[in-house]
């Protein structure tokens, strides 16, 4: 969901670029980039990915900030597809997750 939410706001942030509304746009930024800290603050940084995850987050938040301080649509653009990627990814994973999961009453749930 929290992908979800920074996809749309970013979405929201290029309609007020577009429309040149210069306090939207950073409004819009700012949220996502609140997502983005949401999202950093919830990885278990004993785990690889997680790192790996920490870093990417780090990248979209300074690339973010490249965008509301020159007004620039182009990054908002990038950081979108890599959400976007990024979602569809554990969108993916749960569903294997979800494929190799033994039934409930196989592991001593009753249904």
């Amino acid at each position: 969901m929290l992908y979800d939410g920074a996809i749309s706001f970013l979405s929201r942030a290029i309609e007020a670029f577009e429309a040149q509304n210069h306090e939207d746009t950073s409004r819009f930024i700012i949220r996502t980039q609140n997502i983005i800290s949401e999202l950093k603050g919830a990885l278990k940084m004993e785990y690889e990915v997680a790192q790996s995850l920490y870093q990417l987050y780090d990248y979209f938040n300074r690339r973010l900030t490249e965008a509301n301080e020159k007004q620039d649509r182009l990054p908002v653009y990038e950081v979108q597809g890599y959400l976007k990627e990024l979602r569809g990814a554990w969108a993916e994973a749960m569903v294997k997750v979800g494929e190799t999961a033994a039934p409930p009453d196989a592991v001593g749930v009753g249904v």
